[in-house]
């Protein structure tokens, strides 16, 4: 546990199981152990892959608070699964009863005298659990699944953003093999359809034709035109199917 003389924080680090493509929170809590009401603003070197529920709030004496932190959906795996953003959490006293309608940015100013608190967290990228496989190989039993990355050097706190307290939509591709399968079920459906309407065509046809041998006679047009119908309305239900 981080701990400062106002607020401490539970974990040290945001840890996220990184898979592509999938929105992943990670969540700290805020521990005020004073009797004063403190307020506090989250920050990050990298606003726009963030979003933070709340990014400015208060804890009251002797109680805790929950900060989430959503990271975007990512299209492309850092190298070696190592994240160089950070955070930055601020802290101040502020006066008893204050609420977040209270809290302005000159509260964190420290060149205006006020006596602000700084944490720093670093973004740590851990392997996603995987189901259990029914092969087991020796060379992956001793791997650790957690790789991290160590502090270059410390961040002076202006290279740090005010993070977003907007949601991050969630883009998934969307699956169109149920649409591709309705389609393929009403064209084999009208298929099916006019192969049943040609066959009762040409049994129509088929007896006519026993009729007019029997007339022999004034029917003959009559079966030319037919024939001529029927094959116009089989040349166009083959098409449509």
């Amino acid at each position: 546990m981080s701990t400062g003389e106002l607020l401490s924080i539970e974990p040290q680090e945001l840890q996220f199981p990184f898979e592509l493509r999938k929105q992943i929170s990670s969540s700290l809590q805020l521990s005020n152990k004073t009797d004063s009401y403190v307020a506090f603003k989250v920050k990050t070197t990298n606003p726009k892959k963030y979003c933070v529920r709340p990014n400015t709030g208060i804890v009251m004496p002797r109680s805790t608070c929950d900060v989430i932190v959503t990271m975007q959906a990512q299209k492309e795996a850092p190298p070696d699964m190592q994240c160089k953003d950070k955070f930055l959490l601020q802290s101040v006293v502020t006066g008893a009863g204050a609420t977040v309608k209270d809290i302005s940015p000159e509260m964190f100013n420290k060149e205006s005298g006020h006596k602000v608190e700084e944490s720093k967290l670093r973004v740590v990228y851990v392997a996603p659990p995987r189901p259990p496989s029914p092969v087991r190989e020796g060379s992956e039993e001793g791997s650790s699944p957690r790789a991290s990355v160590s502090d270059n050097g410390n961040l002076n706190a202006s290279e740090f953003t005010p993070a977003s307290r907007a949601h991050v939509e969630r883009h998934e591709p969307q699956d169109n093999s149920s649409e591709a399968r309705t389609l393929i079920s009403k064209l084999t459906e009208e298929k099916n359809s006019a192969v049943q309407q040609n066959n009762k065509l040409l049994q129509e046809l088929e007896l006519l034709r026993r009729e007019a041998n029997k007339s022999r006679g004034g029917i003959s047009l009559i079966y030319v035109l037919l024939i001529a119908l029927v094959g116009i309305i089989l040349g166009y239900l083959l098409k449509k199917t």
